[in-house]
């Protein structure tokens, strides 16, 4: 059977007329009459009754028009499944990481990963958290690493993607110091307005890292009186503002350790201001190929 005599059924079952159904498939009548009669040859039965004008499907023809439209899904579906087969096969690992840990944490974590296992190719998407859990949702990563807090689940937590904290990291209130080493932009905890608002360095909706301050210290910033001077999706263009001195910033400790010990970076708040967090590896759940399956093992026993 040709898979093209399906395509052939269908427009016929659909207008019930040959010539119509013939010029909707660019052929002339008498070879689409011709390539209708062979599928019915191969089949071995009737598909249309054509006693009457318009030709209609007989009994085992309305049956077939399933059967053809199943066939042709599935057939739509192949090259698809083929690419996800031979993912599968790979030995390449995809990992999604927001973009803080892709340049600080990531390279050194996997090097340590080394001594238990073999790290073959990596396919690294780094991008905003928001876009790392999609990628994980649809499917497109095996991986997921991202700040975490276990007061603020994220939408793989909600989803139940299995996790593991690989490491432990503080986002901190910092600020360009002035000539005394002292905070330029500080955040007290005060009742009454100041002066002047303080200059806040801000994360787009996009960014795990805004989630995770908004969630929990957008309360006590309102009470300290800031005001959100410019926005960004990353962490490192908020670092280049703030040691520029245009306000302060909530960075991670990981990617401004440089900074704070040479005093370019100063606390912008007492100790009270930071927040613990979790940096977690999330996986795909169920059953996984051998590699990434290997890999979460070493994972798992290093954590």
């Amino acid at each position: 059977m040709n898979l093209i005599w399906l395509d052939d059924f269908l427009a016929l079952a659909a207008t019930g007329n040959f010539s119509r159904a013939a010029e909707d498939r660019h052929m002339t009548q008498p070879a689409f009459s011709r390539r209708i009669r062979a599928l019915e040859d191969w089949l071995g039965v009737t598909l249309f009754d054509r006693t009457g004008h318009p030709v209609t499907l007989t009994e085992v023809g309305e049956w077939f028009r399933a059967v053809a439209q199943e066939i042709l899904a599935r057939v739509d579906r192949v090259p698809d499944e083929a690419r996800a087969v031979a993912d599968a096969s790979s030995a390449t690992l995809r990992i999604a990481s927001t973009h803080a840990l892709s340049l600080t944490f990531l390279p050194t974590w996997l090097r340590s990963l080394e001594s238990r296992l073999t790290v073959g190719p990596v396919q690294l998407v780094s991008d905003v958290m928001q876009q790392c859990e999609a990628a994980m949702l649809q499917g497109r990563v095996q991986f997921v690493l991202c700040h975490a807090h276990e007061h603020l689940p994220n939408r793989l937590e909600q989803a139940g993607y299995p996790s593991v904290r690989v490491g432990t990291d503080d986002l901190l209130p910092v600020s360009a110091p002035d000539a005394r080493g002292r905070p330029r932009h500080a955040l007290r905890r005060v009742g009454k307005a100041p002066a002047s608002k303080v200059p806040m360095l801000t994360y787009s909706a996009e960014s795990g890292i805004g989630r995770l301050v908004r969630a929990l210290r957008g309360a006590a910033l309102d009470s300290a009186h800031t005001e959100p001077v410019f926005t960004a999706h990353l962490a490192t263009v908020l670092k280049s503002m703030a040691l520029d001195g245009r306000g302060f910033a909530w960075l991670p400790q990981s990617l401004i350790g440089d900074e704070l010990a040479s005093g370019r970076l100063v606390p912008a708040g007492d100790a009270s201001w930071a927040i613990p967090v979790d940096i977690r590896l999330y996986r795909q759940p169920g059953a996984s190929p051998a590699t990434p399956e290997s890999f979460w093992r070493a994972v798992a026993a290093a954590g």
